[in-house]
């Protein structure tokens, strides 16, 4: 089998890293990739939206299977052209990928299917948002309606904030068409937790729990980031909540979109807060998490391609998953002054060192290959994943890796697994 899969992150990297490993597979293309998917597959030198481009390659190299790891492809129609021709294809159509593409589509379809979320309201207009805010107050939570590159959703500590927010949006267009409309809902208090299924728009098929950091300092301080560590499982996901959550979000969600023929393929993520009342869904990704994934996928023993087939084909009933029992706690590295303007093309050293650490995986993020060199190509640069009998041992895995890597500017938080390791000790 050939395997093509999209994209060029920490993401992208996992699944080509697993994906290499079914016997089942040929073949790896990854487009475009990034300096350490090269190992693996084949580098294909196509954007992630060239969706005219990323069609004729599958076509004129036999690809039998298409991966797509990042969101915007899936919302621009990757999916729909690719089935056009006949081709297969794992993720959501056009349609159904506006539960991520657009937060008032989500809103609105967990609103109508009974999916517990926080209250909302959606505008187009600025001064209308802001007397809301005034009856509202704060703190509140301020999105753009779009994708924003993880940026568009600001949780205002205060009317000030939240206004400057609503202007920035609305008016000022920050986020360009992605802010023709915000939505303001209530702020939840509680824990978050990354739970996420496969599902063929019938069966739904759960992967292990994981939690995700977004805070770029310890302690949760700092701006949010793309994520900058996680480790599954995650304690605070105990199985009545696990339950209460594949029960309560995902059936209603799924089964009530395909009873209005709308049929869901691929895989679905769910945020959730942890709230006193329940499980409450923040938002809604249509693809696999980054850096979840780089926590849950070293823990699955089963064959990735067979699943996602399943998938595709409507078969997913017929599947078990096997999981490995052992955790995994993944650790980002990023380059200085990240989630802000941050520099490139600085010398990553160590690498071979860390890779050769038993039960340790490094992937490669913002890297790429300069002059026989890796060098750094972005902000979250690497993600090392430890696995160990339990989430202190995994901690230490990834952390003694992480001691061998170095670059200018590197910067990592220290506190990935705390929470998990004091929940786990009560």
């Amino acid at each position: 089998m050939r395997v093509l899969v999209v994209g060029s992150g920490g993401r992208e990297h996992t699944l080509v890293w697993k994906i290499a490993q079914d016997k089942s597979v040929e073949k790896v293309f990854c487009a475009p990739g990034n300096g350490g998917i090269r190992e693996q597959a084949e580098i294909v030198n196509i954007k992630a939206d060239d969706i005219a481009g990323l069609l004729n390659f599958a076509k004129e190299n036999k690809v039998d299977l298409t991966i797509v790891g990042p969101e915007a492809p899936l919302v621009k129609g990757i999916v729909d052209s690719f089935l056009k021709e006949g081709l297969r294809v794992f993720g959501p159509t056009k349609e159904l990928a506006m539960l991520e593409g657009s937060k008032v589509f989500a809103k609105k379809a967990m609103k109508k299917f009974g999916v517990p979320t926080a209250d909302f309201e959606v505008f187009t207009d600025a001064n209308k948002a802001k007397d809301y805010l005034k009856k509202k107050g704060a703190p509140i939570v301020v999105k753009a309606d779009g994708l924003a590159a993880g940026k568009g959703v600001i949780v205002a500590q205060s009317v000030e904030e939240a206004e400057k927010a609503i202007d920035d949006i609305l008016v000022k267009k920050i986020f360009g068409a992605a802010g023709n409309r915000l939505i303001l809902e209530d702020c939840l208090e509680g824990e978050e937790a990354s739970i996420l299924v496969f599902t063929d728009g019938k069966t739904i098929m759960p992967l292990v729990t994981s939690q995700d950091h977004k805070r770029i300092f310890d302690n949760d301080k700092g701006p949010n980031t793309g994520g900058m560590g996680a480790y599954s499982p995650a304690p605070v996901v105990s199985e009545g909540i696990f339950n209460n959550i594949i029960e309560g979000v995902f059936k209603p969600l799924i089964n009530g979109l395909a009873n209005e023929g709308k049929i869901f393929k691929g895989v679905l993520y769910a945020g959730v807060m942890l709230t006193e009342k329940g499980p409450m869904v923040l938002e809604f990704n249509v693809r696999f998490g980054d850096p979840e994934t780089q926590a849950v996928l070293p823990r699955l023993k089963s064959d990735l391609v067979e699943i996602m087939g399943a998938c595709i084909d409507g078969s997913l009933d017929k599947i078990n998953l096997e999981w490995d029992k052992r955790p995994c706690l993944c650790v980002v590295a990023a380059s200085r002054d990240y989630p802000g303007p941050y520099e490139k093309n600085k010398e990553i050293r160590g690498l071979e060192e860390a890779k050769k650490m038993w039960d340790v995986v490094i992937f490669h993020a913002g890297t790429s290959l300069e002059n026989g060199k890796i060098v750094t190509n972005g902000g979250r640069v690497l993600g090392v994943a430890g696995l160990g009998h339990d989430i202190s041992s995994a901690k230490k895995k990834a952390y003694d890796a992480l001691d061998k890597i170095k670059f200018d500017g590197i910067h990592y938080r220290k506190d990935i697994g705390d929470k998990a390791i004091k929940k786990n000790d009560k």
